[in-house]
């Protein structure tokens, strides 16, 4: 019996029987040799963690654009605290927490420079439309490891695309990871809107604080054990309704307060522009965008989703440094 079986076998043993089992995987679209150590979604969790997507998350805006500080949190920090409220979770409830952090760590990779102003930018100029969650899957099918992919199973895949409000994961842990992001930015964007000084804590309706907690730990710990406790031996993922209308309260507060707020956002509209200008600019010169870009347009992708694809891949910085080269005065020399 290999390492990987061992495992397998202990999933069945210890595991929810609402889990999801890593033998139990729809598999993958092109069928590979199973890892003798690894079961299936602990390796798609190793892909996704080395991929070069993922680690361009460190550079790429969470909700404040180039803030003056080192602690507010990026995409990867984001990521990487949305990962750890669903393992919490997941293991409180013994369902599979390979397939929750592959989830989690992948579901924010097909974001844009900028945040969600890039998004909404470059949903506005390409006719295909732009998602992020939809970019995520589509890093990972499709443009990760030059153009192979990374092959993942379909669980994770399906979690990937439906973290969305407005879409349901198929599998529990999808359900799970899609709550953790909302727990997590909903907190850590409160956090960091204190340490901007656009909000106190005050500031946050008195019966949200009353049912939720006036803290970022008590906030977290009030939601993560209100899921446990909801959803232990049911074959879903469930809040307590209180709870659970908070929660959204507390959301919608959110982008009154903070994310549709003109300081936080005062620099959105300059990162709408250089996206703009880059998109038109990359439209018109092709032969700019790097070769395995171009290999795409030859493989029948549009040139739109292409752009898309190359523009949305890249950090705030190295956006603004491109911006720069096409369309600032540049030193020369004689």
């Amino acid at each position: 019996m290999t390492i990987r079986e061992n495992t397998e076998k202990i999933e069945k043993e210890i595991l929810s029987p609402y889990a999801t089992q890593s033998v139990g995987s729809r598999g993958r679209e092109v069928e590979e040799e199973p890892c003798d150590i690894r079961p299936v979604f602990q390796r798609d969790r190793d892909r996704i963690l080395h991929c070069k997507a993922f680690r361009r998350l460190k550079n790429k805006t969470q909700v404040f654009l180039t803030p003056k500080g080192d602690h507010y949190r990026t995409r990867m920090s984001h990521t990487l605290e949305v990962s750890q409220n669903a393992r919490t979770i997941a293991k409180a409830l013994r369902l599979n927490e390979d397939l929750v952090e592959a989830i989690a760590l992948g579901h924010d990779l097909g974001h844009t420079p900028f945040g969600h102003a890039g998004e909404h930018m470059l949903d506005s100029l390409c006719q295909e439309g732009f998602r992020h969650n939809e970019q995520s899957v589509r890093i990972v099918e499709r443009l990760e490891k030059d153009g192979k992919g990374l092959n993942l199973t379909w669980e994770v895949r399906d979690g990937i695309l439906n973290h969305q409000t407005r879409t349901m994961p198929h599998t529990l842990e999808g359900k799970i990871v899609r709550l953790s992001d909302k727990i997590a930015y909903i907190n850590h964007d409160i956090d960091d809107a204190c340490r901007a000084h656009i909000l106190t804590r005050e500031d946050i309706p008195k019966e949200l604080r009353e049912i939720l907690g006036g803290t970022t730990r008590e906030r977290l710990n009030t939601l993560i054990h209100d899921i446990i406790i909801n959803s232990m031996d049911r074959d879903d993922i469930c809040m307590s309704k209180d709870v659970e209308t908070a929660m959204y309260k507390l959301r919608r507060f959110m982008f009154e307060s903070v994310y549709q707020n003109p300081i936080a956002k005062s620099e959105d509209e300059k990162a709408k522009g250089v996206l703009e200008q880059l998109y038109r600019h990359y439209m018109a010169h092709l032969e700019l965008m790097p070769a395995a870009y171009l290999s795409m347009l030859d493989a029948g992708e549009t040139k739109e989703r292409v752009v898309c694809d190359y523009i949305s891949g890249m950090t705030d910085q190295y956006a603004v440094a491109k911006f720069s080269e096409y369309f600032m005065p540049q030193k020369w020399q004689v």
